[in-house]
């Protein structure tokens, strides 16, 4: 009976232990395909640019409807950031605060470790947490004609 549940055991072990990375690998897979299409919806758009303090590509302004609809298509979370001084500012998102409230005009945690690799021109994928809530997560820095990163962009899949 023991040595029936001992393999028993040993046999869940060993499932859990293959399905487990590819339940990881599938939620990776899902946030560079939400990555893929938000920066393809901007794109279609033009150039992103900072002009008066506002984000723009091409000549449309930012606005929620650009995250909306690859929310809508792709699931999770998205925001689009402009970057303020050495902060990056949330001036559309699906993101809600504690309170429920659109976290639009709130800045990236300054502790995230997405903040120093977005300030080199680099990518972060990995765990975040956003106002309490775990995600699987995807930041790509947003940069200007010139080069100049002027914002990131995020996805996140909740966990």
């Amino acid at each position: 009976m023991y040595r029936n549940n001992f393999i028993a055991g040993l046999i869940a072990l060993a499932c859990f232990m293959f399905v487990m990375p590819s339940l990881g690998a599938a939620q990776t897979d899902k946030v560079k395909t939400s990555m893929a299409a938000l920066k393809a919806e901007t794109e279609r758009l033009g150039a992103p640019k900072v002009q008066d303090s506002e984000l723009y590509f091409g000549e449309t302004k930012v606005s929620a409807d650009l995250v909306d609809a690859v929310v809508k298509k792709q699931g999770g979370v998205a925001t689009l950031f402009a970057k303020k001084g050495d902060q990056y500012v949330r001036v559309a998102t699906t993101v809600k605060k504690d309170d429920g409230t659109s976290a639009v005009g709130t800045a990236l945690d300054a502790n995230s470790p997405a903040v120093a690799k977005l300030n080199g021109g680099e990518a972060y994928y990995g765990d975040a947490t956003v106002f309490g809530k775990t995600y699987a997560a995807g930041y790509e820095p947003m940069k200007d004609a010139s080069g100049t990163v002027i914002g990131a962009y995020f996805v996140g899949d909740p966990k």
